[in-house]
């Protein structure tokens, strides 16, 4: 008698739900509908990635961005754009689909799998394009490769088996000047380990830095920060208890009794003992914007949220915010890493508004700058948040409006997309080469609940009161955690399908 199957129905939780359900698509669309024009010199391609269950999950509640990395290329010639959506094939990917039924159980627990897995990823939460290979990232293991021309999977990259960590970043840095990428690990010897691994990757793909750090707490470390002489690890109080994850229970747990820690490395030959690890009141740091120095300091620039912003991992007691009380303004922290104080003075907001997802015009990235980017949530804009509300389903934070922050003057110019919508994260195309910073546009996915389908809008830096463009899609991709730009010409530059390790 054949296997009785569960059936492929997902849960009604919210974030299975409205415009979170799902989508579970693979295919490609030609010259999608373009409302309004996008300017010839816009050559390239966005990718960008979300987490998307192929299959109902083993853990009925499970978080949304647990799901499978599903990759988006939006390529742009001519004023015309191709959509291509591929899954990652990666190892739990293709086993679930074998066996047709979920078998990866909570996040990051693999006590809590039906089978044992040799590398557990979903390398779902960020793409990024180095050495004419896509990087499907998540910072529970090494990346995978993808080909940038038709996302067919490559397989489990180690950088020809350069890679140390078992453990890579889902935000390595790419430095606008020597091309290096600039890298780390963190639970990097396995799960609840307190080691960091920081690692250099030069321009042809070898590596030339490698430091071995002990963690003062096993917690997360979602993003980091690059100056031209330091790298900075700001660590999020979600701690890790390797006997807890053993019960079957969550892999992170919130501790308010802990500081906010903030690492600084010296970024070339350095070891292990230059590591201070400075300290600032308990809170949850956002996605790093940049990082610089100046006057012997370095600055470094993030939101900061006084409350867990992961509130669905509480506290060892059950404690956790409200989600409709938490929100994120823009700090700046000064650092002096000759000082032996570790205790840092006080942070200055930068933008009393509720943000994430910070971006900058990358050439600057390491450097001083002027223009920052961001998704926000306008409470004084006419969203139609009793309708928006009903469809949106569960997932990060909504935000309603894109900003753009001019950190010379505090002046802070917003694009609405409309009462219906909301915006996820935006990336900057600079208008040419040798433009000013800043100066460009800004390409980001749109959710649009009066449809239920996905649009992408572009608007200029110099003017944000409209759209150029509104790039309209036959389907409805769910939210996705983070993207990048890549400009045709460096596309052009590298041969794909080269030193990735096939599974």
């Amino acid at each position: 008698m054949a296997e009785s199957l569960p059936s492929v129905r997902f849960s009604t939780h919210p974030q299975f739900s409205g415009f979170m359900k799902p989508c579970r698509f693979e295919g490609d669309t030609e010259n999608l509908e373009v409302i309004g024009t996008i300017p010839p010199e816009i050559r390239g391609t966005f990718y960008r990635v979300m987490p998307d269950p192929q299959l109902p999950p083993f853990v009925d509640n499970d978080p949304w961005f647990n799901g499978d990395g599903s990759v988006s290329a939006f390529r742009i010639e001519s004023g015309r754009v191709h959509f291509k959506q591929r899954y990652v094939r990666t190892e739990k990917f293709q086993r679930e689909r074998k066996a047709k039924k979920a078998l990866a159980g909570k996040y990051r627990n693999k006590y809590t799998d039906a089978v044992e897995f040799k590398v557990r990823t979903t390398a779902n939460t960020n793409i990024v394009y180095f050495n004419g290979k896509l990087l499907a990232c998540k910072e529970d293991a090494p990346p995978y490769a993808m080909d940038p021309d038709t996302l067919e999977t490559l397989g489990l990259y180690d950088f020809e088996g350069q890679l140390p960590s078992l453990t890579f970043t889902a935000h390595p840095k790419l430095d606008p000047v020597t091309r290096e990428l600039v890298c780390f690990g963190y639970e990097a010897r396995g799960d609840g380990t307190p080691d960091i691994c920081y690692f250099c990757v030069d321009a042809t793909g070898k590596f030339t830095e490698t430091v071995w750090l002990v963690s003062p707490v096993v917690a997360m470390i979602h993003d980091f920060a690059v100056t031209e002489n330091y790298v900075l690890f700001p660590i999020i109080p979600q701690t890790c208890d390797l006997e807890r994850m053993k019960a079957g229970g969550e892999h992170w747990q919130w501790n308010p009794d802990i500081p906010f820690y903030i690492g600084v490395l010296p970024r070339r030959s350095a070891k292990a003992s230059d590591v201070k690890w400075f300290r600032a009141p308990n809170a949850f740091p956002g996605h790093t914007c940049n990082a610089f120095e100046a006057d012997g300091k370095i600055m470094l620039d993030l939101p900061i949220s006084d409350k867990n912003v992961f509130f669905w991992w509480p506290d060892a007691q059950g404690n956790a915010p409200d989600p409709r009380e938490i929100t994120s303004n823009m700090f700046r922290f000064e650092i002096d890493p000759k000082s032996t104080d570790l205790e840092l003075p006080p942070a200055r907001c930068l933008l009393r508004e509720d943000i994430e997802f910070p971006r900058i015009d990358d050439r600057f990235m390491s450097h001083e700058y002027t223009r920052a980017f961001c998704s926000l949530n306008d409470g004084s804009a006419p969203t139609n948040w009793p309708v928006v509300a009903q469809r949106m389903g569960g997932g990060f934070p909504p935000y309603n409006t894109i900003g753009q922050l001019d950190l010379s003057t505090g002046e802070l110019t917003k694009y609405f997309p409309g009462d219906m919508h909301l915006v996820q994260e935006t990336v900057f195309i600079p208008r040419s080469h040798g433009t000013a910073e800043g100066n460009g546009w800004l390409l980001f996915l749109v959710n649009n609940y009066d449809t239920m389908l996905s649009e992408v809008h572009l608007v200029d830096t110099e003017d944000m009161s409209s759209p150029k463009a509104k790039i309209l899609l036959p389907v409805r991709l769910r939210a996705g955690l983070h993207g990048n730009w890549v400009d045709a010409a460096e596309l052009e530059t590298f041969e794909p399908n080269v030193g990735a390790l096939r599974i």
